[in-house]
């Protein structure tokens, strides 16, 4: 059978004729004309080489090549219709696989928030945290293998941004730091020997990029991939790290770490939240931004304690 000569609606008129076994009652079902539908018996029955049904006294009956397509017909109609039903995400019994990418700050402040979630909501869910990679670096074929990106407002092609939650940058030292408060002064702050933090995709650290056009240059003493290792270090010399506050609170006591209001006010960081346009419509993917933006919010609400 050559199917590109098939019209699919005779598949379906098909269906009425093997369920009902009457042109007229068939004719109902489908919302077609009797003619209609007695023109479509006509064509189904060239196209299988079988009668399909046959007139016995005053009712019709299905020959046996029409009983034995009923159950397959059905099935395979059934089939077609769910390709355009989206399929329900059922998180309690979901082993979904997961893919987001994020920076290590990212990774420290949502992470276990999403985790406890997901542990209590979805236990066989699995999530894998790939590397940030800039956009200069996101290929597309990369793209494919991500469900959600958490970054800054640079653009990534093919994907919609919603902004999660907002933060702004601070100084990081250790309890205890020679200079202390005095990291205020932006005499002090231009003599301290600084940790820059360079992700993989960019040439410098954003806060560098930032001060440049004021006309200031920090005095570089280090530079490291990531910002969790940044504080590590700062924790244990007199290095400074210019860094997010929010990071800076989650790790104070842990790192022994105390925060310091710069110099300069960088404004306000937004961090945002990244999904491919190809899942906008996904259960899966809704259910997993719901969660996430709502770890957002909380985050907002609770800001003013961190």
């Amino acid at each position: 059978m050559n199917l590109n000569s098939l019209d699919l609606n005779l598949l379906v008129a098909l269906d009425a004729l093997l369920r009902e076994a009457n042109v007229s009652r068939a004719a109902v079902r489908i919302g077609l004309s009797q003619p209609a539908t007695s023109h479509a018996l006509q064509r189904l029955r060239d196209l299988v080489g079988d009668p399909l049904l046959v007139r016995t006294g005053a009712r019709m009956e299905l020959t046996p090549r029409a009983q034995a397509l009923r159950a397959p017909l059905a099935q395979t109609l059934d089939q077609v219709r769910s390709l355009f039903i989206p399929d329900d995400f059922d998180a309690a019994s979901s082993e979904r696989q997961f893919r987001l990418m994020m920076p290590d700050l990212a990774v420290e402040l949502l992470m276990p928030r999403l985790m406890e979630k997901i542990t209590r909501l979805a236990p066989n869910v699995r999530i894998d945290v790939v590397p940030w990679r800039g956009p200069a670096i996101f290929t597309a074929e990369f793209a494919r293998t991500i469900d959600m990106v958490i970054s800054i407002g640079n653009a990534f092609t093919g994907f919609h941004r919603q902004r999660l939650y907002t933060d702004r940058d601070a100084l990081a030292v250790r309890q205890g730091h020679p200079a202390g408060a005095g990291l205020r002064r932006i005499e002090a702050f231009l003599e301290a020997r600084h940790v820059a933090v360079v992700i993989r995709g960019q040439s410098e650290d954003l806060i560098d990029m930032w001060l440049r056009p004021a006309g200031i240059e920090r005095r570089i003493a280090l530079v490291v991939p990531g910002y969790i290792e940044a504080l590590h270090v700062t924790a244990r010399t007199d290095l400074v790290a210019f860094v997010p506050r929010r990071l800076i609170a989650a790790l104070s006591k842990q790192l022994s770490l105390t925060t310091i209001a710069p110099p300069l006010d960088p404004g306000v960081d937004e961090q945002y939240l990244f999904y491919p346009t190809r899942a906008q419509m996904d259960p899966g993917s809704i259910w997993l931004r719901n969660i996430m933006l709502g770890i957002g919010r909380e985050m907002e609400r609770g800001k003013s304690k961190s």
